[in-house]
């Protein structure tokens, strides 16, 4: 195997979370929230702006993201500032990126 590649026998379980993880990533919008989230934490407003969607669409989305573990939130006051859970997500999207350019 590669450097860095799993190497050891993955689980019935673990291979479903994977499975899982990756389905996060079939969905555009979804991807496009997470592109957005890239650089700077931003609240829903200005996901919604950005993307040009409805407040709604990407409320849902960004629950599905949270479920995910792909992206965490925090309030400040009334507002809730979303930004991508950690450097993994970073990581796999730059390698996505890559891959595709490729």
């Amino acid at each position: 195997m590669k450097k860095g590649m799993v190497n050891r026998e993955l689980s019935i379980e673990e291979l479903y979370d994977l499975a899982e993880l990756f389905k996060a990533f079939a969905d555009s919008t979804r991807i496009r929230i997470l592109y957005d989230l890239f650089n700077e934490e931003k609240n829903v407003t200005e996901i919604t702006e950005d993307l040009e969607m409805n407040q709604s669409a990407i409320s849902h989305q960004l629950k599905q993201l949270k479920n995910y573990k792909l992206v965490k939130s925090r309030r400040v006051g009334q507002a809730i500032y979303y930004s991508l859970d950690d450097e993994h997500v970073k990581t796999i999207i730059e390698m996505g990126v890559e891959h595709i350019d490729e």
